[in-house]
């Protein structure tokens, strides 16, 4: 019984987050448009699992990829492929990694740990959001932003300076921060 009452929670959870906006700030933008429906058309891939996540971030995987709990991965893994914001073809080429829980009204609810050796990041214009990735991230792609409730328990080394260039670091790095 409590297996079952921990799976519907989950799902529970799981259609919280579906429903609710795991897009980045452009939300705002739609329903200022009166467009506020435009979340429920997305598919996000919701995981609690080191199969899960290392399929959601792959180049077969979604746009958004959001964890549902904390999680370990006992190997490198790579954030490739290229996506649009909300799975819009029409919309910029825009890619989450959410390491947190939201309720309805977007308050954070629950932060949780990704813990990977490396987390390289091959997809342009990825946003890695809220809670922490503990491992290194290596940036071999345009546009990367780390939002300022992320943390990242390592280093966060660029392939070259371009990369540098070009991404947003408002979070937190524990450990180095340099162009590789």
């Amino acid at each position: 019984m409590k297996t079952k009452m921990k799976f519907m929670l989950i799902s529970m959870l799981a259609m919280t987050l579906l429903f609710t906006a795991c897009g980045n700030n452009n939300n705002e933008d739609n329903e200022a448009n009166g467009n506020d429906n435009a979340d429920v058309v997305t598919s996000a891939s919701l995981v609690n699992d080191a199969e899960g996540f290392m399929n959601g971030v792959s180049d077969k995987g979604t746009w958004i990829v959001s964890i549902l709990n904390d999680v370990t991965i006992d190997e490198d893994v790579v954030v490739a492929g290229t996506f649009h914001d909300k799975d819009d073809a029409n919309s910029d080429i825009y890619r989450k990694i959410a390491l947190y829980a939201q309720d309805d009204d977007r308050n954070v609810t629950a932060e949780y740990t990704l813990t990977v050796p490396t987390l390289t990041i091959q997809s342009e214009n990825v946003n890695l959001q809220g809670g922490t990735v503990k491992g290194d991230v290596i940036v071999e792609a345009d546009g990367f932003s780390l939002h300022e409730t992320t943390t990242i328990d390592g280093d966060l080394l660029f392939a070259n300076e371009d990369y540098e260039a070009s991404a947003t670091i408002d979070g937190d790095v524990t450990g180095a921060t340099e162009v590789q």
